[in-house]
């Protein structure tokens, strides 16, 4: 029932009228801050109640044509569902978002479903301007996860520069980002990172040389990452975006967990005010807690991202539009800077407590201070031991330790792991660099996680060191993923190592 004028006055004739006005008057507070948001079109301040947000879904799902009443269906797809517990999962807006030509084309079937994408997407240009890319101008949530968001810019590259048929891309070993360009049909060009002291970095050099080897009308694009695991740092987009401008060549950013940073943030706009940055791509999950399956594709200029939006093919799921609305509309523009603010805090606790675990265990904290999110250990003394050697399941013993005790996303990378993609070889794939000088643990102070969290990492950690202490000269074997992998195998007999 919609309780517009008429009906509050047909209320008032079954209860006192004093009551149906405090009635009337909640609702109308409600229906004033809907239409504040309608006119503005940017994130609340303070985060709505669960009782707000249901109540403007239920609203946007009215206008959808599989909710009409008395609406019949004639066609293949018509927002039909049979479980109720799947449609009450969707709040019934079923038909997706976009159309066979667009991803954000209006849907006439799908008024509700289409508004609640176009607010979305207000929203979330709306945080990337406040998080610090103040210059932004489009951004589209897209149904898919990063490594395919990058796929869809590249496709809309290779439309434009059908002659290209490479894209340069500086060292980073993550293998979503890699394949991405062998699933858009270029070929990568590896750049190795140069080492700094503790940090890899660009090696800006070795990148301009390979520009004028292939030449730019070869060259789709120049992929560049901000966010990515220590010792690895951002790449030097400002550098990297001026000489893309001086040789007209497109410029991609790589910036899959870089929105709670601001210094990722503040790289990419000042990269795109003194150089050239043609579009820059992030996960939903990783910098909005949401479930996976989204990714933010944004830019400067309007019309490449709605070239984008034009290549995807057919219709898509809503899911990850709607998991962002309900989201940025709980969180408001004051709850996300809460939770920046709070894993910065975070990052610094987590930096000083690694720092003092890996000292007791002869170890340290390695050197990153360009890297805002990602923290590393080396493992120079354990890595002697046999206790960092990869087990069979193609794991490091410390982090096997680490996940058995329900310490998710820690990463040990130890030298000599050789991984081949796509037919591409990685000599000690996981350290972005085919000569890093120890093995290390990586651990990261992203958005949501807790002091207490950190804490409880901490103490996990130092017990599992204590187990592969160089320090002892005995390395000792996890019983719990001995007993685990073959309990019929005999224990190693320890030796003594001399202390250097």
């Amino acid at each position: 029932m919609t309780m517009n004028s008429t009906n509050f006055g047909l209320c008032a004739r079954l209860i006192p009228q004093n009551y149906v006005n405090q009635g009337q008057n909640a609702r109308k507070t409600i229906e004033n801050e809907i239409r504040v948001f309608l006119e503005h079109r940017k994130l609340p301040s303070n985060g709505w109640d669960d009782s707000k947000i249901e109540f403007l879904l239920q609203e946007l799902s009215i206008m959808d044509s599989n909710n009409f009443p008395g609406n019949v269906g004639a066609g293949e797809r018509e927002g039909r569902v049979a479980s109720a517990l799947v449609a009450k999962r969707h709040f019934r807006l079923s038909h997706g978002i976009g159309r066979s030509g667009d991803i954000t084309a209006i849907q006439p079937k799908a008024a509700g479903s289409s508004l609640l994408m176009t607010l979305t997407n207000s929203m979330v240009l709306d945080l990337i301007k406040m998080t610090g890319v103040k210059s932004a101008t489009s951004c589209a949530v897209l149904p898919l996860a990063t490594g395919m968001g990058l796929v869809m810019v590249l496709l809309t590259l290779r439309q434009q520069r059908p002659e290209a048929k490479y894209v340069i891309w500086p060292r980073i070993d993550q293998k979503s980002c890699f394949k991405s360009m062998i699933t858009a049909g270029f070929i990568p060009v590896i750049i190795e990172n140069v080492l700094n002291e503790d940090e890899l970095t660009t090696d800006l050099a070795a990148l301009e040389r390979k520009i004028k080897e292939l030449g730019c009308e070869a060259i789709a694009c120049v992929m560049t990452t901000t966010s990515c695991f220590a010792p690895r740092v951002p790449d030097r987009l400002e550098e990297v975006a001026k000489l893309c401008k001086e040789q007209d060549i497109p410029h991609v950013v790589n910036n899959a967990y870089g929105i709670q940073s601001s210094k990722c943030m503040h790289l990419i706009q000042q990269a795109s005010r003194i150089g050239r940055v043609d579009a820059f791509v992030q996960s939903t999950d990783k910098n909005f807690m949401v479930p996976v399956g989204g990714a933010v594709i944004a830019g400067f200029d309007k019309s490449f991202i709605d070239k984008v939006c034009e290549n995807y093919p057919g219709r898509a799921s809503a899911t990850p539009s709607i998991d962002m609305f309900i989201t940025l509309l709980s969180l408001g523009a004051d709850g996300y800077e809460k939770l920046l603010k709070e894993r910065k805090e975070v990052f610094s606790y987590l930096s000083e407590g690694l720092s003092k675990v890996a000292g007791q265990h002869s170890e340290r904290l390695l050197k990153t201070k360009h890297n805002p999110i990602s923290l590393a250990i080396s493992l120079s003394h354990t890595s002697t031991y046999s206790s960092i050697v990869e087990d069979s399941r193609g794991t490091t013993q410390l982090g096997s330790m680490l996940f058995t005790r329900c310490v998710s996303g820690a990463r040990v990378v130890a030298p000599g792991t050789t991984k081949v993609i796509n037919g591409y070889e990685f000599p000690n794939w996981g350290s972005h660099s085919n000569e890093y000088p120890c093995a290390y643990m990586t651990a990261a102070g992203a958005i949501g996680m807790t002091k207490d969290d950190v804490d409880t990492f901490l103490k996990r950690l130092d017990k599992c060191l204590q187990k592969c202490n160089a320090r002892t000269g005995n390395p000792v074997v996890d019983p719990e993923l001995q007993e685990k992998e073959d309990p019929n195998k005999t224990k190693p007999v320890q030796e003594t190592v001399v202390n250097r």
